[in-house]
């Protein structure tokens, strides 16, 4: 099987899976270019409310194929094929989640930490690894990962290149969630349902937030007085029934 980046839309949410089996899903610099032009094809979908990353089958993703990296194309930075399909990770507009098992190394911890939220399965494994390679880590890679995990585990993880377990990950804040095997999809499918039904606009404006946005305040307070959406989740708070929100963060 040719490596690729295999993607399906169900129930509200896209499922986007890494898929290079032979190699532990490593990256190839095809499937690193292909990545911002799917995203951008998913955010501008209005049936898509929410999106998880995850690996074909144990693995997440190992990392970057090196092979495929030595000469990616004409005029081509290895380095900037990963950060650029980080960036568009972190900036899609809608609630983002990775499902991990197994490994979550490299480059695939550096698309993990992009995703808003991480769950894994108990026995994962996590690490960031250029040092292993004399490579020098992105800036906005280093930041992204010390605003999650703090200063001093972003060092531990870059200085040594060592492998944290999933209980380790949970402590220091890089997952979120922990699941015994063979519950994570089940968990997965049920918080991402919960996702899907919550209000967009609601989490659009705390996603940029959160990421420490400041100058959209008015922006935002527009989009809310004629979005429909605070007068609908009253309603439906008051009438006990399930909220119908219609925001979309496509448009």
């Amino acid at each position: 099987m040719e490596p690729q980046l295999e993607h399906t839309v169900a129930d509200g949410v896209a499922t986007v899976v890494i898929s290079n089996p032979a190699k532990r899903n490593a990256m190839t610099a095809g499937m690193w270019r292909a990545l911002p032009p799917l995203l951008d094809e998913l955010a501008a979908a209005p049936e898509v409310r929410a999106l998880v990353l995850t690996g074909a089958g144990p693995t997440f993703c190992a990392g970057a194929d090196i092979s495929s990296l030595r000469a990616p194309g004409p005029g081509e930075d290895p380095q900037s094929l990963a950060v650029a399909a980080e960036e568009a990770l972190a900036a899609f507009p809608k609630p983002t989640l990775a499902a991990v098992r197994g490994y979550c190394v490299g480059g695939g911890c550096q698309l993990a930490a992009a995703c808003d939220l991480r769950f894994a399965e108990e026995g994962a494994s996590f690490g960031i690894t250029p040092a292993k390679l004399g490579i020098v880590y992105a800036s906005s890679s280093t930041r992204r990962l010390a605003a999650l995990v703090g200063p001093s585990t972003a060092k531990y993880l870059l200085f040594s290149a060592e492998l944290i377990d999933s209980a380790r990950a949970l402590r220091t804040g890089l997952v979120d969630e922990v699941l015994p095997a063979g519950e994570l999809d089940k968990r997965v499918a049920e918080f991402t349902r919960v996702l899907a039904a919550r209000s967009q606009l609601t989490q659009a404006a705390a996603k940029e937030f959160a990421n420490g946005r400041t100058d959209r305040d008015a922006y935002w307070q527009e989009q809310a007085r004629g979005s429909g959406d605070t007068a609908e989740g009253v309603a439906a708070f008051l009438e006990r029934r399930a909220p119908r929100f219609t925001w979309t963060a496509s448009g």
